[in-house]
């Protein structure tokens, strides 16, 4: 087992999509914190940008994301966001903590 894992989550609603989008993640985000492994998941509307999407997201451990990516809901989650989205689903962007 490692440590945390840390990243964020990033894309962009296809015009016209940018509300159920918001919906969609919120509906998400309150499954994901339920997961025994989340840390945290902070979901995010950039402010200057409405149809980009930002999620800071945390996991107990490398075993903590891998039971993350496969529970139901998260497969339905991106069954549903793909469709709805510019990018070929949530860009991904692995984070490392300075010092300890």
């Amino acid at each position: 087992m490692s440590g945390r894992r840390v990243l964020f989550a990033e894309f962009t609603a296809l015009p016209g999509e940018e509300e159920t989008v918001a919906a969609l993640l919120a509906g998400f985000a309150v499954q994901v914190r339920a997961e025994r492994g989340c840390v945290e998941f902070a979901p995010f509307r950039l402010a200057e940008q409405p149809t980009r999407f930002f999620v800071y997201e945390v996991y107990r451990d490398d075993d903590a994301f891998a039971a993350h990516i496969g529970t139901r809901h998260g497969l339905e989650f991106n069954a549903r966001l793909g469709p709805l989205i510019v990018e070929d689903g949530s860009q991904l962007t692995w984070l490392q903590p300075l010092g300890s």
